[in-house]
């Protein structure tokens, strides 16, 4: 399959209560481009089940991946994220991809890990209306928008607003590959 992603390595995160859609819709968005996705949990081989019961398998643990084992990083929302979160393992992987300047996608509650890992001050933000009081805290930019690109992060707020996220997301990845050759 031929596609503006080809080749490109997404590490996506995964966790307890994801939001099936969420996780699943920008996952096969991205393979229709062709991306290589691994799934990435605290724990590996460990299998999650969605808020509305699809299940994922982690193939690896946050803690076996390196940094150029990827590209780039996407988060899904639901309650996973404040799973996530608590993890030292997720938030060194998620603040040195930032610092490495990796594409991080992020929608819905996905934020919740942005904030614990330090990577949103000073960016635009959006995401479920239940966390614009902890980026706006966290020293994000709250913008009521489908989804935006602020610098490497990408972010979408809710479900209705998955076509917008993958849109931004994939235009974001191809920006980012291009940059790089």
């Amino acid at each position: 399959m031929s596609g503006r992603l080809n080749g490109l390595r997404v590490a996506y995160l995964v966790g307890p209560e994801f939001e099936d859609l969420e996780f699943w819709v920008p996952v096969m968005r991205l393979q229709e481009e062709g991306a290589e996705i691994t799934f990435v949990g605290i724990h590996a081989d460990e299998i999650y089940r969605g808020k509305n019961g699809l299940i994922a398998r982690a193939e690896v643990s946050a803690d076996d991946v390196k940094q150029g084992d990827f590209d780039a990083l996407v988060i899904p929302g639901g309650w996973a994220p404040d799973k996530l979160r608590r993890s030292a393992e997720v938030r060194e992987l998620v603040r040195s991809a930032y610092e490495n300047k990796k594409v991080i996608g992020m929608i819905c509650h996905a934020g919740l890990v942005g904030i614990s890992s330090g990577i949103v001050r000073g960016h635009d933000a959006t995401g479920s209306e239940g966390i614009k009081d902890d980026l706006i805290n966290a020293g994000a930019t709250w913008r009521d928008v489908p989804a935006l690109r602020s610098g490497n992060l990408v972010w979408g707020r809710i479900v209705a607003d998955i076509p917008d996220f993958c849109r931004e997301l994939v235009n974001a990845l191809e920006e980012a590959r291009k940059d790089t050759r």
